[in-house]
């Protein structure tokens, strides 16, 4: 039973740092209706920021992280304006091919820049071990969870108590009927653009103290897609939920299946499980079913 307790915490805390990847992939889906596939390489555009401004600049971190978070704002409101304006009205298939091909211009701008070799992102979230009832939890772990209860909160209000917030929910629920009311789709999107491109910061500065910075965390991308999916595309909570589960079902897959079936059974649990959703609950545990009129 200690073990179960100890995988299941332990599988929470990592559903936190995929929450925290996923929220970036919901805010982009949210406010613009695009599809992002190139999730991944916006958080490797993060982590590289992140590293090169903490790292190679030197500037502390309690600077250092907002400055790459608006680094990377900017990047999202240049990617949104130069890239997918043109496409605003395009059929999703075209938007989808955009950001495959913008992941690619990422990929190849960022080995470009700062070569292949994996840069270390500074030590500034402990890297020690709490214990607590006699379970041991990793300390990036939970202040990774911690960094994604404060986004989580954050974005709530950010959606509840301003302006601009509840006209991007208005768009995301109804993008005629808001253009009709004099909503600025231009404004919407480029906002959910830039407010996923800080996150990505956030997102490549966890990841990249946990794995390092390099081309690994373009995989991280996939792992998006189950948590998503199952938490609702348009559901921030919804993306912390999922994180959860997918943590939950990958920490105890890999403490209980991957010896039995074979290892590396827990890459392939949350996949399994988001085949599951599909067929069962489609739009996901708080995403809406589209409802057409005939």
């Amino acid at each position: 039973m200690g073990e179960f307790v100890q995988l299941t915490a332990n599988g929470a805390l990592l559903g936190f740092m995929y929450a925290i990847l996923a929220m970036g992939f919901v805010l982009v889906f949210k406010g613009s209706g695009v599809i992002n596939f190139s999730q991944g390489e916006l958080v490797l555009l993060g982590a590289y920021v992140v590293s090169w401004v903490l790292a190679t600049l030197g500037v502390p971190f309690w600077l250092g992280i907002p400055l790459a978070a608006l680094v990377c704002a900017v990047a999202g409101v240049l990617i949104e304006r130069f890239a997918l304006r043109r496409l605003l009205n395009e059929s999703m298939l075209a938007l989808i091919m955009a950001t495959i091909a913008l992941g690619s211009i990422i990929r190849g701008l960022m080995s470009l820049i700062f070569g292949d070799r994996t840069r270390s992102m500074p030590e500034i979230l402990p890297t020690g071990t709490y214990e607590v009832l006699g379970l041991r939890f990793s300390a990036l772990m939970v202040w990774a969870a911690v960094i994604g209860l404060l986004l989580l909160g954050a974005l709530a209000w950010f959606f509840s108590k301003t302006k601009l917030g509840l006209a991007m929910q208005a768009v995301a629920d109804d993008r005629v009927a808001a253009q009709s009311l004099g909503m600025s789709l231009g404004v919407v999107n480029a906002t959910a653009w830039a407010i996923a491109g800080a996150v990505a910061a956030l997102a490549g500065f966890v990841w990249g103290s946990f794995l390092g910075v390099d081309g690994r965390l373009i995989a991280l991308g996939a792992l998006i897609f189950p948590v998503v999916i199952l938490g609702g595309l348009e559901s921030i909570p919804g993306a912390v939920i999922g994180g959860i589960v997918v943590g939950i079902v990958e920490s105890l897959s890999a403490g209980y299946l991957d010896d039995v079936v074979g290892g590396g059974f827990s890459t392939v649990a949350p996949l399994l499980l988001l085949l599951v959703v599909l067929l069962v609950r489609p739009y996901g545990l708080f995403g809406r079913p589209e409802i057409e009129r005939v």
